[in-house]
């Protein structure tokens, strides 16, 4: 464990990404998609992590080579960049809260399935119960945040990420759908059933996630990285990408193995650990829920800090995680994200719709990153081409999904 934290935290900002990227939303969105489709989503994950990496090793290239952060630059160098700034503020920033209002409903329920199986009595209490879990955890992060610096936020990170990537894949191994499934899956097609657009959005909302690019040139800026380490940060975004897709990857696979063509209905957190038991056993469902449960921890992280890192960069490029603001935004967000537990809302459905949120101010971030990286006379890397091959590809691509959610979502 210790040499696999000491991995980690070599390239530390990818950590962040993985924290954004591979939340409960993820986590649920992937089961759901394996108990549906089976792997036939799996070239919707598989261009949306090629797309991300992409992205994540082009917003931190741009911030060594200009010394920019990301909404700075888009306020200083785009037509209406003020306009555009805040607009991406404001769409990531409600997008980034409504998820973590759906984690921290899985979440403290994850806690309260595995309480009860230990204490069966507490099943009356569970509106309290999960009420309290939610309170005592969001606490806990907040003072974390409001006591701590970036340090201490990546070696919390590296631990609850890497719980999470030993748990999905060690579940793995107790069932795995057959090779030809797994081929079929990475070829594009979309099922042609009801929801299927909805899924994919929530797909690509949670793995191509705008947050992870904007707040990229912080996290380096935080870790100290400068222009002497350009083949670090490119190695960082390839295997942010690859971690992402292979975690991801696993939990698809797992639900496709052991629930596609059952007929089981996923709708409640309890719903995915009985339809896992009869196929992998009880051990194993218990670590996959330790997987959701980190999952779900290592994402309270950076979608509670998002919106003060966002106005950070906007008005100054500076990573900001001490200020009066930082503390007071997080606050609000604390108290938000709360709203499932005390309202008593169904959390799966809930983080399914937010994912879908998403993707809406995905195609405005794409563009935008497109425009900068083009920019003249700012020391950026000569070779180009390539990665402006695959941000074309990465804009349309979200245009269409985007366009998808929202003939779905009109149609319910």
């Amino acid at each position: 464990m210790k040499k696999l934290l000491k991995f980690l935290l070599s390239f530390g900002p990818g950590i962040f990404a993985i924290g954004y990227t591979i939340g409960t939303g993820s986590v649920t969105s992937m089961i759901v998609a394996g108990n549906n489709f089976g792997m036939g989503l799996l070239w919707v994950l598989f261009l949306s992590c090629l797309f991300s990496g992409v992205l994540i090793y082009v917003s931190g290239t741009y911030y060594l080579s200009t010394g920019e952060t990301a909404l700075l630059a888009v306020r200083k160098h785009l037509p209406l960049g003020k306009v555009i700034a805040l607009f991406i503020i404001v769409t990531v920033g409600i997008g980034q809260w409504n998820s973590l209002v759906g984690i921290l409903g899985i979440t403290s329920n994850v806690i309260f399935e595995i309480l009860v199986i230990n204490f069966p009595d507490l099943a009356d209490q569970k509106y309290w119960v999960v009420l309290g879990l939610a309170i005592l955890i969001i606490g806990i992060f907040y003072f974390l945040l409001t006591r701590g610096n970036y340090s201490l936020f990546e070696k919390v990170l590296a631990l609850f990420v890497s719980l999470m990537g030993l748990s999905f894949v060690f579940t793995l191994i107790f069932v795995f759908p057959q090779p030809s499934e797994v081929i079929m899956g990475l070829v594009p097609e979309i099922p042609e059933v009801d929801g299927a657009g909805i899924l994919i959005a929530a797909f690509v909302g949670t793995t191509m996630a705008a947050a992870t690019f904007l707040s990229r040139p912080l996290f380096i800026q935080g870790k100290g990285w400068t222009k002497s380490d350009f083949k670090v940060q490119r190695n960082d975004s390839i295997i942010a990408a690859i971690l992402i897709f292979t975690i991801s990857g696993a939990i698809m696979a797992v639900a496709s193995g052991s629930l596609y063509g059952k007929g089981t209905e996923i709708t409640h957190v309890l719903d995915m650990s009985g339809a896992l038991e009869p196929s992998v056993g009880r051990v194993a469902v218990s670590i996959f829920f330790a997987g959701t449960l980190s999952a779900g921890l290592s994402s309270i992280f950076p979608c509670l800090m998002i919106v003060p890192l966002m106005l950070g960069d906007f008005s100054s490029g500076k990573l900001d995680v001490k200020s009066r603001r930082f503390k007071l935004i997080t606050g609000i967000a604390s108290v938000l994200a709360l709203s499932v537990p005390v309202f008593g809302f169904n959390p799966i459905q809930g983080q399914i719709f937010t994912q879908v949120f998403n993707v809406f101010a995905l195609p405005l971030v794409v563009l935008s990153f497109l425009v900068l990286w083009n920019r003249k006379n700012t020391g950026l890397p000569a070779k180009r081409l390539p990665a402006n091959v695959v941000m074309i590809a990465a804009f349309v691509f979200s245009l269409i999904i985007s366009w998808n959610g929202l003939s779905d979502i009109f149609n319910w």
